[in-house]
């Protein structure tokens, strides 16, 4: 059963919303990070960027300690106010499209701990503790993990009879993304929400695993070192953002090779052609439509690499996932790329128009080879989890991709 609480959010003043929610700062060129810095005020970035108060760029400790003074802040002078009672707080986000609505919320370190929490990912342990102490510093959760449940209907009944109020928050950002966020402190829907998500079995991460390993890791600690410590403190729980299955958009990753690894072009085909059925497509932009099947653009064409199945051998969820099936007949034993995550000679890109630009890529001569993938899905994602698997690096391009700053749980 899983654990769903509300609490006590820090959120932004209602006038000051839509200029205080950023995104991510690693999706900020660097013009467009000094632009907002300099023009909004109100920005969250200017907490996460401390340094930009005295023109000085700050890292490691130091970072953490000003961060941590940026955000008092931010709260002496009202542009977060903190609630008085503890809520779910429901958020729409809608572009294009896409849409999806959920709970901003705190879960259990516990669950986490006892794979309720489910993971389909790896974490870097100087990641963990570099985060771990970075939330000890600053006290305070501002970019939820992102989870996914199995749709339920007495949960989806309860966030759209909340759906038809007025929220608390409507405002559209620079990117034509429109938000929404409802406050549900009333304590029988509080109540029925909670119960509600006992009776799911599991909740899985799917955007955030080092965000919830550090607040593991956070809890590890502060536990250790508290004589008193119950199991009720904020420490125990990290904030989250739930969605049920139905409302994740997963896209696929990419892959570009710097080069072919000494082989000429015939050679390269030589080899594919003992794990896949290949055909030439010529020119035409050509994606791939199914599990199984890929495309390869090299040398300004396309091919279609259909798998070998009778070849290659299917052992476990892990083994039926396209980017682990690269990894074993092309990236790994022929172009020799054994760390996905840290060798130079391989890129990834994503979304719609991605294809497009591997091609380009290739046609400039900066890689050799360009692969195309169809998106993972959401049960292969359980599967793995599931399974205590892990996927390879680059497999999943998720959104929604959330604000910084619209709830923030304190430490």
């Amino acid at each position: 059963m899983a654990i769903v609480k509300p609490f006590k959010a820090i959120r932004p003043a209602k006038d000051k919303v839509p200029f205080v929610a950023s995104r991510s700062y690693q999706e900020y060129s660097k013009k467009e990070l000094e632009a907002v810095l300099s023009f909004n005020p109100f920005s969250f970035l200017h907490i996460i960027n401390p340094g930009y108060k005295f023109d000085k760029r700050v890292s490691g400790p130091k970072r953490f300690k000003l961060v941590y003074n940026r955000y008092l802040e931010f709260l002496e002078d009202n542009i977060f106010l903190k609630d008085a009672q503890d809520s779910f707080y429901l958020y729409e986000v809608k572009k294009d499209n896409f849409q999806c609505c959920g709970l901003f919320c705190a879960t259990s370190v516990e669950d986490y701990q006892n794979n309720i929490i489910k993971k389909h990912e790896d974490t870097i342990r100087p990641r963990e503790e570099l985060f771990a102490h970075y939330l000890e510093t600053v006290k305070f959760n501002a970019e939820p993990v992102l989870m996914t449940y199995k749709d339920d209907k007495t949960i989806s009944g309860i966030i759209e009879s909340e759906r038809q109020t007025d929220p608390e928050y409507h405002f559209t950002t620079t990117d034509k993304v429109t938000h929404k966020l409802w406050i549900m402190s009333e304590k029988e829907i509080v109540n029925q929400l909670e119960t509600a998500f006992t009776k799911l079995k599991a909740l899985y991460i799917a955007d955030g695993h080092h965000r919830s390993a550090s607040s593991n890791l956070l809890a590890e600690i502060c536990k250790k070192n508290n004589p008193d410590h119950t199991g009720r403190e904020p420490y125990n729980r990290f904030m989250s953002y739930l969605i049920p299955e139905s409302e994740i958009k997963i896209y696929e990753f990419n892959r570009m090779v710097k080069d072919l690894n000494g082989l000429t072009k015939k050679e390269f085909l030589i080899r594919l052609d003992g794990s896949f059925r290949i055909e030439n497509k010529g020119n035409t932009l050509y994606k791939p439509t199914k599990k199984h099947h890929f495309s390869m653009y090299l040398d300004g064409e396309f091919y279609s690499l259909y798998l070998r199945k009778k070849v290659y051998r299917f052992t476990d969820a892990l083994s039926k996932l396209d980017t682990q099936i690269l990894f074993k007949t092309v990236l790994g034993p022929i172009l020799n790329i054994q760390d996905l995550r840290n060798d130079k000679r391989i890129q990834y890109g994503y979304g719609k128009h991605n294809i497009i630009h591997m091609k380009d890529e290739v046609d400039q001569g900066n890689f050799a080879v360009g692969f195309s993938l169809v998106p993972i899905t959401m049960d292969q994602i359980k599967a793995i989890a599931n399974a205590g698997l892990t996927m390879p690096p680059k497999s999943t391009y998720i959104e929604p991709k959330l604000r910084s700053g619209l709830t923030i749980y304190e430490l």
